[in-house]
């Protein structure tokens, strides 16, 4: 226990001596230099660059693996979010961690949460917690409006450049448009009765309704949440009703989960099999297919396409 305090404080302390630091500097013109933008996750930051091109130095926290629900930012994490002049985050407490770090960094210079303006009646509810899902990112129509609003900040934040931020982000929701439409027709090649996507954490919940795909998670949307032996015998029963073939692993969420399900399974006779490894909150390595959002979603689904028909 004293552990723990001894950390918060120090913690705290730190956060409170780099904001004082952050506020008594002399910020340069936009006009005269990049402008430095820091986001949270993957996700955030390939929207923030097909928006602004070469117009900003644009830096992620979360890397390829890097699970956003257990996130907690560092003294370097820290030094970055005070030197940024602009800060994109996710919201809807998927960075749970972080809140109050944004909310005293917000004082100070824009934090933006990418899905602020989303209406309610397109954010999933989870039943009996009053929250949303935050992974928004995979209904494609859905992440489209957050895209939205980074153009719209940039375009009010940096006028000068506001045609090339109009022009790119126009560019860029067209090719959403195009994948959105792929990942409709590829999900169709799966059987109907197949149709059922399984991973170890509750992400795909607005993938199913936008796709077409029944889904179920281990685990709840947060990775936080822990699952008990009740929760992998339902599950194992689930898969042997419904003699589903393959069950998926995630980059960013340890694999012992879903292993106890296959292992619960096999117990049963019923061979159900990993079928590949999908990126769920964080997208794959930097100057890879999959290190760009268009890229990880068309990875997904070839995976699960390739498993299920």
């Amino acid at each position: 226990m004293i552990k723990k305090i001894h950390i918060k404080l120090t913690y705290t302390v730190l956060l409170a001596s780099i904001l004082f630091a952050c506020s008594g500097k002399k910020e340069t013109p936009v006009g005269d230099r990049k402008l430095k933008i820091v986001t949270t996750t993957g996700m955030i930051k390939d929207a923030v660059e097909h928006v602004v091109g070469d117009k900003a130095e644009v830096i992620a926290l979360m890397g390829p693996g890097v699970d956003p629900h257990l996130y907690k930012a560092t003294q370097g994490d820290l030094e970055k979010l005070s030197s940024a002049d602009i800060i994109f985050y996710n919201g809807l407490h998927l960075e749970g961690k972080m809140g109050e770090v944004f909310e005293k960094l917000g004082r100070l210079k824009p934090v933006i949460a990418v899905a602020k303006d989303i209406p309610e009646s397109r954010l999933r509810t989870i039943p009996g917690f009053n929250v949303h899902d935050p992974h928004i990112w995979f209904d494609v129509s859905l992440w489209k409006e957050a895209v939205k609003v980074v153009t719209g900040f940039m375009v009010d934040h940096d006028s000068s450049s506001a045609q090339l931020y109009q022009q790119n982000s126009t560019a860029y929701l067209q090719q959403m448009d195009s994948l959105h439409n792929s990942v409709k027709l590829q999900l169709q090649q799966i059987p109907a009765e197949q149709r059922v996507l399984i991973t170890a954490h509750d992400a795909f919940g607005y993938f199913g309704d936008a796709y077409g795909i029944e889904v179920r998670g281990l685990q709840g949307i947060s990775t936080v949440s822990e699952f008990g032996l009740k929760d992998v015998t339902d599950l194992v029963n689930f898969i042997i009703a419904r003699k589903i073939k393959a069950i998926f692993v995630e980059t960013s969420v340890s694999q012992k989960s879903i292993n106890a399900v296959v292992e619960g399974c096999n117990q049963k006779g019923w061979n159900v099999k990993i079928g590949g490894s999908l990126y769920s909150d964080a997208m794959g390595a930097a100057g890879t297919p999959e290190g760009n959002y268009l890229g990880m979603v068309t990875a997904n689904v070839n995976t699960i396409v390739t498993a299920l028909k």
